[in-house]
C-alpha cells in the first residue's frame, strides 16, 4: 500500500493513464477489427479505406507508448499485404 504522499500521488496517476491506454488499445483494437472484416469480407475498397482510418490511429498509439513501433509497423505491413492481395 502506498504510504508516502509521492507514492499515493503516482499511484493516482498510474491509475489515470491506465484507463487512458486501456481506451486508446481499445480503440485502435476496434479499428484492426475492421479492417479483418472488410478482408474477410472481400471488398477491396472497404479494406482499403478502413486501413487508411486504422494506420493513424495505430501510429498514435505508437507515439502514446502503447504499441512499440516494430510492432505497429508489423501489423500495418501484414494487413496491408492482405488488403493488396484481395484484388488478386
Amino acid at each position: 500500500m502506498a504510504n508516502s504522499p509521492q507514492s499515493k500521488k503516482r499511484a493516482r496517476q498510474n491509475e489515470a493513464r491506465f484507463a487512458v491506454n486501456k481506451a486508446r488499445r481499445s480503440r485502435i483494437r476496434t479499428h484492426l477489427r475492421k479492417v479483418e472484416e472488410a478482408i474477410a469480407s472481400g471488398d477491396k475498397d472497404a479494406a482499403t479505406a478502413a486501413l487508411r482510418a486504422a494506420q493513424p490511429e495505430l501510429m498514435r498509439g505508437v507515439t502514446k507508448g502503447v504499441y512499440h513501433k516494430n510492432t505497429a509497423a508489423r501489423k500495418m505491413s501484414r494487413l496491408s499485404a492482405r488488403v493488396k492481395a484481395i484484388g488478386a
